[in-house]
């Protein structure tokens, strides 16, 4: 019963945008609608990304009443899904499933982290917060992450210029959230004034692409289309994925429109039939390998602002 709840908050609750398709998928089967959420990965394989006692917070968050995944002693981290010695490392990808921001869904996780490892993209889970904390929390947890993948860049056999973001439905949302408002050099005193920034945040949290699969820049369930705002964020080459029978399709429609209108690089995949919270099913992998590998330039978006 609870599954089925997470199921149906996941359809109604989640994010996404989109438009006119430069790729169409027709006669592929019907994906999953969603997931419950992710079990937790063993513990020594987490990095956490802030020091105990340092975390930019502004939720008072004391105890579960049972309706939230985290306890509150959770600590933001992200666990790697390392390229094999016989692959070419390419570059880094941070994936941020969805979940409404209640949830991190499984789904949405380390299936698509192994298989964009497999494709030579260092991969990374970002178990960052969610409910009750804010999305703007999540949003510096995923900042965080970005600026150490980029500080051990030479650790994972990176290009520092060459990691990017992708997120699913409330994931996508918080990506979008991070290039617009907390990239850069921006630290978490832009949310929490008791913040003390460290060395880490003189590394930019920059990324070169997006991938939003059913997802957009916006809100939970409300894509922000102003093509002003879309402009001024200076938001990098974004690629999305969506299906037609998707609740937030033609959001979706309407954001990608409103990306490209402001000058990004835009590149889209329509899949006939599908709905949301397919996962790592189909073949939006490949296209998505393809994109960062040879369409999304780095040289003007990686520009600390």
């Amino acid at each position: 019963m609870m599954k089925k709840i997470f199921r149906t908050l996941y359809l109604l609750l989640a994010v996404n945008c989109a438009t006119a398709c430069s790729s169409t998928e027709s006669d592929v089967p019907l994906g999953p609608t969603g997931e419950a959420p992710a079990e937790e990965e063993p513990d020594a394989e987490r990095i956490y990304l802030w020091p105990e006692g340092n975390m930019p917070t502004v939720t008072s968050y004391t105890a579960n009443n049972g309706n939230y995944q985290d306890d509150p002693d959770f600590r933001p981290n992200m666990i790697w899904y390392p390229v094999s010695d016989s692959t070419e490392v390419k570059g880094a990808v941070m994936v941020c499933p969805g979940g409404a921001f209640m949830f991190r869904s499984g789904n949405e996780g380390a299936p698509v982290a192994e298989r964009l490892a497999e494709l030579g993209w260092q991969s990374f889970v970002v178990n960052y917060r969610v409910r009750p904390y804010t999305m703007e929390e999540g949003s510096l947890d995923l900042a965080r992450a970005i600026r150490y993948v980029r500080s051990h860049a030479a650790d994972y056999g990176i290009n520092p210029d060459r990691i990017a973001s992708v997120g699913f439905s409330a994931g996508g949302i918080l990506c979008g959230d991070e290039a617009l408002l907390f990239d850069g050099l921006a630290d978490g005193t832009a949310l929490d004034s008791g913040y003390v920034p460290d060395s880490l945040d003189q590394v930019s949290a920059n990324v070169f692409a997006i991938g939003m699969i059913y997802s957009f820049y916006g809100r939970l369930s409300v894509s922000n289309n102003n093509v002003d705002d879309l402009r001024a964020g200076n938001i990098p080459p974004t690629f999305y994925t969506y299906g037609t029978e998707d609740p937030f399709y033609r959001q979706f429609i309407a954001n990608a429109n409103a990306v490209r209108e402001a000058g990004v690089q835009v590149e889209e995949h329509v899949l006939e039939g599908w709905p949301h919270g397919f996962g790592v099913q189909g073949e939006w992998t490949a296209w998505f390998d393809d994109f960062l590998t040879h369409s999304a330039s780095v040289s003007k978006y990686l520009i600390i602002k």
